[in-house]
Formats: C-alpha cells, structure tokens, sequence
C-alpha cells in the first residue's frame, strides 16, 4: 500500500482549461486552473483529480487522472489522458478538450505519494501510468535530496510521453536520475524475470509502480522476489467510478444504540469515538469533525486507506485492496463496519 495520508476532498472546485497539450498520438494534457479566483490548490506528488465529464446518456461521468504537474511548479494543475479502447471519458477528453473549457473536479487525493522526498526511490512506470511517477520524480529532484530511478515501459517509442522532459531531466541531473526506457515493439512484453534485473541495483530502495494491471503485478512480484520490503512498495490502482462522488458527502450517522468504539489516529492525534454499528467508519469521522481523507466513496479508490492495529472490520465493497493489503490491516474507511466492540485504526 501508499504510504503518506490523501487529503479530504471539501467542496468540489470548478476548473478551467488553459491549455491542451497534445503529448502523443492518443494522450494529451491538460492545463487546469480554478475559474474564479482561490487561494492555490495545494496537493502533494502522485495525487490525481477527479473529474466530471458530460455525457449524453447518463448525464455526467466521474473518472479518476492522477496529476502530472509538481507541487513546486506553482503553476496550472496538469492531468495526462491516455485514450482506452471504448474509454467513454478518456475518448471525450482527448476529442473534445479545448481551452476555456469548464470542469468540475474533486480537489486532489490518494495516496500514491512519497513519504519523503529525501529518499531514494525506484519508479515503474507503463504507459500512462508515467502521469504520477513524473510528479514524484520532478518533486524528489526539485525539492529533496533524494536519487531517482525510472523504469518506463511502453509499445513503441512514438508511445512515449513525456519523452523530451525526461530526456531533459536527465541531462540537468545526471548524478541523481536515471531512466530506463523498455519498448514492447523491440524487446517485447517484459518478464518477471527482467523485471527483476532491472530493478537489481536499486532494491533496496522505496519503489512506486503505475500502469497497466498486468504490468504492477509482474513488477510487484519480481520487487518481492529480490526481497523487497513490501510495505515499501507502492502501487497505484484505479478502476473506473460509477456512483457520483461529486453528491454532498453525509455529515450525520444514524445512532441506533448498538455501537462499537474506535480509537483513530489521524494527523499526529488520537480520539476515542461511538460507532454506530450500521455506519461505516469514514462517515463517523465525518461527523465527529475530523478531516479524514476520502474521494470516491465507493471502494473504488485508494485515497480513504487506514490500517486497522487492534479489532476487526468488515468491508462492504473493495476493489482495490488485495489479500496482501488485508493481511496487513489496510481496510477502506468508506466501507468499513465494525464487527468486534473496539477498534484502533491508523492512518499514519
């Protein structure tokens, strides 16, 4: 799992594009900046936004884009969509993205973000999934100290985006970044096995893996051959949304007199909470007043993780945790229902 804590979304915001960048046959980006005037968006590298996008059938669709932009840039957020084969919302964004249009958006969550940018870390990337890494990568060597290597897996090398700024970060930081460029067209879909040999000289460092399913998995596998720290090891998954996460979040639960407790730290403190045995545990805190930090409310997403330390929990939906993930304690807040009397939850 991420390490670090996702932010809350508060209200959604309304985002003007200020610029389409076309970045390769089928990605382009896309330059966003608030429609009135606000303070900054403040988020941190490897987060994504949440847009809505309009649609004839349904009304609107709401679709996770992980930020390609820096926090130090101090500029226009930036998300990278890739077109999908029958993708609704990447195909609308890609087709009908123009300057000045409006969007609505969730400010920015996940967790997919380092701990620290003094660390060394080993990045994965496959396609798109380059979008957070190069938020990570452009954070470590512009605000840390930290060294960083970039494995970036694609189809051939006109798939590459973002190929000219890496090249060029590479070049201003020769001592500190290295990339690795594979393409599927001359080398073929990689194995585990040169996965592995990749990653072999930087082991031991913090990794983070975005791409295709099949391509995290293989990665995954291969970092824990070479004994990987798995808890060191951050993978990114999104699935697409199909709720409406843009509808008013509750701020009440409903106190039916059976309650479990459940004692949460979260920002460096810790409250002793009732919790309603019908409700699920993001809502409780909610209500309590405590900024805990969510996105889609549907399982969907990664951005509401907290590790359960002592009790037990039972989910009512998740589709981004694995058994791994479980057997560590890592639940999703907004699925969680208490199942023993007391609860110790984490979000450190």
């Amino acid at each position: 799992m991420s390490g670090g804590t996702g932010s809350h979304p508060g209200a959604p915001l309304t985002l003007r594009v200020a610029r389409v960048i076309r970045e390769t046959d089928d990605a382009v980006s896309l330059e966003l900046s608030p429609a009135a005037e606000r303070d900054p968006i403040d988020y941190r590298p490897g987060q994504f936004l949440t847009l809505r996008i309009p649609s004839e059938l349904t009304g609107s669709v709401s679709r996770c884009y992980s930020l390609s932009s820096a926090p130090h840039e101090e500029g226009p957020l930036k998300v990278t969509v890739k077109r999908t084969p029958d993708g609704y919302a990447s195909n609308w964004l890609c087709d009908n993205a123009v300057a000045g249009m409006v969007l609505d958006a969730l400010p920015p969550a996940g967790v997919f973000t380092p701990a620290s940018l003094e660390d060394d870390v080993l990045l994965f990337a496959a396609g798109s999934g380059i979008t957070p890494v190069l938020s990570i990568l452009k954070s470590v060597l512009a605000s840390g100290s930290g060294h960083c290597a970039l494995i970036y897996a694609n189809r051939d090398e006109r798939s590459v985006i973002f190929a000219a700024e890496l090249a060029d970060l590479a070049a201003r930081h020769p001592g500190r970044l290295v990339v690795v460029h594979w393409l599927e067209s001359v080398q073929g879909l990689p194995s585990r096995a040169q996965l592995a040999a990749l990653a072999g000289p930087w082991r031991e460092r913090e990794a983070f893996v975005c791409g295709p399913a099949p391509f995290m998995d293989a990665v995954s596998a291969a970092l824990l051959g070479l004994g990987a720290d798995r808890k060191r090891v951050h993978v990114e998954k999104f699935v697409s949304l199909g709720g409406d996460p843009f509808q008013t979040g509750r701020s009440e639960v409903v106190d039916s007199g059976d309650r479990a407790v459940v004692e949460v730290e979260l920002d460096g403190e810790t409250r002793a909470l009732s919790w309603p045995r019908g409700e699920v545990l993001l809502d409780v805190l909610l209500a309590n007043g405590l900024e805990a930090p969510y996105s889609c409310r549907e399982g969907a997403c990664s951005a509401c993780t907290c590790r359960v330390v002592s009790g037990q929990v039972e989910m009512r939906h998740n589709e981004v945790l694995d058994d791994a993930d479980l057997a560590e304690g890592y639940v999703l807040a907004c699925q969680a229902v208490p199942v023993t009397d007391t609860v110790q939850v984490t979000y450190s």
